[in-house]
């Protein structure tokens, strides 16, 4: 670390623009890396509680009441299973009253059409839960494009001033100028390879996570959908 400081130190105002730049795109990475790791982790501590008590009272699907289940802070911890099971229950609900309504007053059933337009709100529903887990990764993303670069400009904008001084005939062994350019063309390289591989790392790993919590969102929904066809499934008879 100390040599980073020093060639901070010794860099030039332009310099010392693309450290800071370096320095800030890290720490945002970085502090968004953490918060979704956390965030990861609460939905599938939040997920896995909810699944057992769904699966336990399956019996009593559209009557289960979930919000003491669920974190109050829906806001920053997204709740994709909570919002799957809202979906299915809301739209049953509906159809089974207008059902209920249309065509005989004490009878609950779910027509083959009502049981696809269930999956495909829960289809619908997936899709929304999978952008919000998603949601910001263009910040990790850009790290990765964006730090290599900066380091780059940083070694282009050293060497120019190295060269600048050695044209302007100042001695390399003597002039603090030179070896501040030739510290910031070296350190900034390396800076924005550090800052890159981590957030490349990162952003397949949060991408992965994401791909994993589909598959168990799209099983979750058929286990869902199958359990209410089960119970209100009209039955044929021809």
């Amino acid at each position: 670390m100390g040599t980073f400081f020093q060639a901070f130190y010794q860099a030039d105002p332009f310099g010392k623009m693309v450290f800071f730049a370096l320095f800030a795109l890290s720490v945002i990475s970085w502090c968004f890396l953490i918060h979704k790791i956390w965030s990861f982790n609460q939905i599938k501590r939040h997920a896995k509680t909810f699944g057992q008590s769904i699966k336990i009272q399956k019996n009593s699907l559209l009557n289960l009441k979930i919000d003491a289940l669920l974190s109050k802070d829906k806001q920053k911890i997204p709740q994709p299973f909570g919002d799957l099971y809202r979906v299915i229950q809301e739209k049953t609900v509906e159809i089974l009253d207008k059902n209920r309504y249309y065509v005989k007053a004490d009878q609950n059933f779910l027509s083959r059409t009502d049981v696809e337009l269930l999956d495909s709100h829960l289809q619908s529903s997936i899709a929304k839960q999978r952008e919000l887990l998603e949601k910001n990764l263009f910040i990790l993303s850009t790290t990765v494009t964006l730090a290599p670069f900066l380091g780059l400009l940083g070694t282009v904008w050293g060497i120019l001033i190295t060269f600048g001084e050695l044209q302007a005939g100042h001695s390399v062994s003597s002039n603090s100028i030179i070896l501040g350019g030739l510290s910031t063309a070296l350190t900034t390289t390396v800076l924005g390879l550090l800052i890159a591989i981590p957030a490349l790392v990162a952003y397949s790993y949060l991408k992965n996570l994401s791909r994993h919590f589909t598959t168990e969102m799209r099983d979750f929904s058929h286990f869902l959908l199958s359990t209410v066809e089960l119970q209100y499934r009209k039955v044929d008879v021809e």
